[in-house]
């Protein structure tokens, strides 16, 4: 409803009344949710004045998802593991669409980065992969898989030189290797 009335932050939205209607539910089962979305920090109510939109972007809401839907260890493993395929799919992509010039700017990038980080490197090889969709996914499971680990884990720059070597030779079997290789996975 909100992509189809075009509201957006500070929009008002509709009514109990009207939502019950339009969504064809009781009135208590729409005020269950609002009041949810309100504890979310996703809208606000002002006495006397209605439901607005609230502006959800800077909103910790992985972070208090996490804490509800991922509660056991197969959860948190499924994560990992997810996350590990779309990397690779981002890395498939990539390969296809990244020439030589580009690889050299993101392994220059890597060699002289004083402050380098692994999400920057994945989020520069999703960019050229340029499919919209998967970085999305990619960065909803990042945010999982940082708010569930305690510490984070260090990576070696020689394994992303490795990983993009491989990227230069277009060998797609030494790509996931390389990358078996970067996160310690047995087998790719």
């Amino acid at each position: 409803m909100i992509t189809d009335d075009g509201l957006k932050q500070g929009d008002k939205i509709p009514s109990e009344r009207e939502l019950s209607e339009r969504l064809n539910v009781g009135r208590s089962s729409v005020r269950e949710a609002l009041r949810a979305l309100e504890l979310l920090g996703l809208i606000e109510t002002r006495r006397g004045e209605g439901t607005y939109l609230r502006d959800f972007r800077g909103n910790q809401l992985v972070q208090l998802l996490s804490t509800f839907i991922l509660q056991d260890e197969k959860a948190k493993l499924d994560v990992f593991e997810t996350k590990n395929f779309i990397e690779m799919d981002g890395l498939r992509l990539a390969l296809k669409r990244m020439d030589r010039s580009n690889i050299a700017a993101v392994k220059e990038w890597v060699t002289e980065s004083e402050g380098f980080q692994d999400d920057e490197f994945f989020y520069q090889i999703f960019e050229a992969a340029d499919n919209h969709l998967f970085f999305k996914i990619w960065e909803i499971l990042k945010d999982y898989y940082h708010s569930l680990s305690s510490s984070p884990v260090e990576y070696k720059r020689e394994d992303y030189l490795y990983l993009l070597d491989a990227m230069a030779d277009k060998d797609e079997m030494k790509v996931l290797l390389a990358y078996g290789q970067l996160r310690k996975l047995s087998s790719v």
